[in-house]
């Protein structure tokens, strides 16, 4: 996953992460990307025990619209040096484009600067996620036991410094019930045509060893293709434009739709895109601005058919409502026909 966007580290980072590694003189690094590539944003000295500085070194280098990388000191070691907090800012005010490229240059920011020495990585949208309240917080929540099945337990080995990306979503990401991992720019820039109605259908998938979210397809699809679209192999996620007319109106619906084969997808394949599909929607509608009307799960092509989309678009809220019929009386055993008179009326003779 590392270089994946291109942006590799400068020679200002590239020498203060040699200082940083071989001295213990600094606590605060702040890492931006800036021409398109990664640069030194600013250093603290250490002069305080690190929990006593934490708040006052960090809180300020936090802009609320744009992300950046920090990477804090702590006063414990392992056998490769001092020990270090990555911190990975993404506020929720920043634009989705700063917040992709930041979130896809993550992997690159460590390998440059050395994984063996990041103790912990914490994601943050707010201060209150970095903060040391924060933090101690994310501490507590690492150390709770999770009751894993085995199938659990294979997603959970992923690299959670990975898993943990968190683009474009407005939610913390302590509360999102899945991972989110990020989309590679070219995908990026097809949902933003998709927008712009320059495509009607764009075809997501994962690619499990760069951990992206890739561009599959963008095959202009009319109703009729889309059972053609859908993989009999893999997992894919699917944004398409669906035109038609209903009572009269011209619409162009966008319809999100997860397709999941039987039988053919592996456990990790299933909990990965399982997981990745919430987020990933809520990138799309709360980012990218994209109005979905209609989110389907389906497991075959088969069941997209014009009718099937159009009842899903447009469901039917009421049935009809029968009009209440009086029960007849039992056939041939009618009273006396009776006629009702206003008092002081009698009957001629």
């Amino acid at each position: 996953m590392s270089h994946q966007t291109g942006i590799l580290a400068g020679k200002d980072v590239k020498d203060v992460f040699a200082e940083a590694r071989n001295g213990d003189h600094l606590r605060v690094l702040k890492i931006v990307i800036d021409d398109e590539q990664l640069a030194l944003g600013c250093t603290r000295e250490a002069s305080k025990q690190w929990d006593q500085e934490y708040d006052s070194l960090i809180l300020p280098l936090l802009e609320d619209d744009l992300p950046c990388y920090i990477l804090y000191r702590l006063d414990s070691s392992n056998n490769q040096g001092y020990e270090w907090i990555f911190l990975a800012w993404s506020p929720d005010r920043s634009p989705v484009r700063p917040k992709m490229l930041y979130a896809a240059t993550r992997a690159t920011v460590k390998k440059e600067f050395g994984g063996g020495l990041i103790k912990d990585e914490v994601f943050g949208t707010t201060a209150e996620d970095v903060n040391l309240s924060g933090y101690k917080k994310f501490l507590t929540s690492q150390a709770a036991p999770l009751p894993l099945t085995a199938a659990e337990e294979e997603l959970r080995q992923i690299k959670l410094s990975e898993v943990q990306t968190d683009i474009g979503v407005d939610t913390k990401q302590q509360t999102l019930p899945g991972v989110a991992f990020p989309m590679h720019g070219d995908a990026v820039g097809a949902l933003q045509r998709f927008r712009a109605k320059d495509l009607n259908y764009v075809q997501l998938s994962i690619d499990f060893e760069k951990e992206l979210i890739m561009l599959s397809s963008t095959e202009a699809t009319e109703v009729r293709d889309l059972p053609r679209r859908i993989s009999k192999d893999s997992a894919r996620y699917h944004f398409f434009t669906y035109k038609h007319s209903h009572e009269g109106d011209y619409l162009e619906s966008t319809v999100f739709i997860y397709s999941m084969p039987l039988n053919t997808c592996s456990i990790r394949e299933r909990m990965l895109y399982s997981s990745c599909k919430n987020p990933l929607v809520d990138t799309a509608e709360k980012q990218m601005e994209i109005e979905i009307e209609k989110k389907l799960e389906i497991d075959n092509g088969d069941e997209l058919t014009p009718d099937f989309l159009y009842e899903e678009v447009h469901p039917k809220q009421h049935a009809h409502k029968q009009a209440f019929a009086k029960p007849k009386g039992p056939a041939g055993k009618r009273g006396v026909r009776r006629i009702t008179r206003p008092p002081g009326e009698e009957d001629d003779d």
